[in-house]
């Protein structure tokens, strides 16, 4: 897919021009018929600095959930089916080196699987929310419903240990509760997000908020429903993965929506002036989708989307992305861009682009 060159790259673009044009009007200007030694070859890189191509992790890794710690980022995605967590490391976005398995024992109430796993640091320690099947929680069409659990670790790639005898979150009567995302709030409330699992059982899906306790292991208040709901034609009766970032005042609601497992999956938003809402979506959604017309290495299905800061300040979204096939979904970085208080992704980008 061809990329929109982002406005510190095109100072490097103009660069090359301008020196290229300077050398062709000097005096010693290359013979008719003779390349100039100084002209860049074909494959040279137009970009100053770094560069990388997507995807930057090519290994079947879904559902990312990115957090730094100190000048690491860490990365924790759904089971692989021999790792109940899978995770991965780097310190630059770009280059990733696989971790253990964050999650090694799941809880005796839980069935073997786990998705969406997210992380961040409390008083607690390192905390991570996780979907898991809860053999106590069921309803008639479904033998376990998903369901939101927390397990705590003294470092960021665990092994994490959940003690808990019943899930955090589990709105069996909703279908149940997935994708839980942490947020903290400019006064320093912490908040957790997530959807309830309702395209399980041909229910509607919304996103839900809840206030935590300081140390994040338990809900402070009732569940909110922020009215993100699945109810524009795009999103396919499902929105889920949601992503909560604080700018200017403004509260931004990064979603995902429609069939996970189709080049229909996208990234949408929506905005708020209320940390608990009511969220009234962007009219320009989704913004992070398949392109049209998809060449064999273009992004199928790009979603599940974390955001997070380069050292450089710039801002980043992960996410996954299906292979032409359908096979694995590997994890993708594209930069994220505001223009007029409305947030651009420019990807899902498989050519070569400045690094962060």
């Amino acid at each position: 897919m061809r990329r929109l060159v982002p406005r510190r790259a095109r100072f490097a673009v103009v660069g090359l021009v301008l020196i290229a044009a300077c050398a062709g009007g000097s005096g010693d200007q290359q013979p008719s018929g003779r390349a100039s030694e100084t002209a860049p070859s074909p494959t040279e890189s137009v970009f100053a600095g770094p560069t990388f191509r997507n995807p930057v992790y090519t290994i079947n890794f879904p559902d990312p959930g990115v957090m730094k710690d100190d000048d690491t980022y860490y990365a924790y995605a759904t089971t692989n089916g021999i790792e109940h967590v899978q995770t991965a490391s780097s310190t630059d976005l770009v280059e990733w080196d696989p971790g253990p398995d964050a999650l090694r024992q799941p809880p005796a109430w839980g069935t073997a699987d786990i998705w969406a796993p997210e992380v961040w640091q409390t008083d607690a320690g390192y905390v991570m929310y996780y979907t898991i099947g809860d053999t106590n929680t069921r309803r008639p069409d479904i033998k376990a419903a998903q369901c939101i659990s927390v397990g705590v670790a003294d470092s960021p790639e665990g092994p994490f240990v959940d003690a808990r005898e019943r899930p955090l979150v589990c709105q069996g009567e909703e279908g149940g509760s997935i994708d839980a995302s942490p947020f903290q709030d400019a006064d320093g409330t912490r908040y957790l997000l997530w959807k309830n699992d309702g395209n399980c059982c041909n229910l509607p899906t919304h996103i839900w908020i809840a206030p935590l306790t300081p140390d994040g292991l338990e809900l402070a208040g009732e569940p909110i429903d922020t009215l993100a709901v699945s109810d524009a034609a795009w999103e396919g009766g499902v929105v889920e993965a949601p992503t909560l970032v604080l700018r200017d005042a403004t509260y931004y609601l990064f979603f995902s929506a429609s069939f996970f497992d189709s080049a229909s999956y996208a990234v949408g938003y929506a905005t708020s002036e209320a940390v608990s809402g009511p969220y009234e979506d962007g009219v320009e959604n989704p913004i992070l989708r398949t392109p049209d017309d998809p060449d064999p290495t273009d992004a199928r299905g790009p979603g599940h989307q974390s955001i997070v800061e380069a050292p450089d300040g710039s801002t980043w979204v992960l996410y996954h992305a299906w292979d032409d096939d359908f096979s694995a979904r590997s994890m993708w970085l594209d930069e994220l861009v505001w223009e007029e208080g409305r947030p651009r992704i420019l990807g899902p980008d498989d050519e070569e682009q400045p690094a962060p």
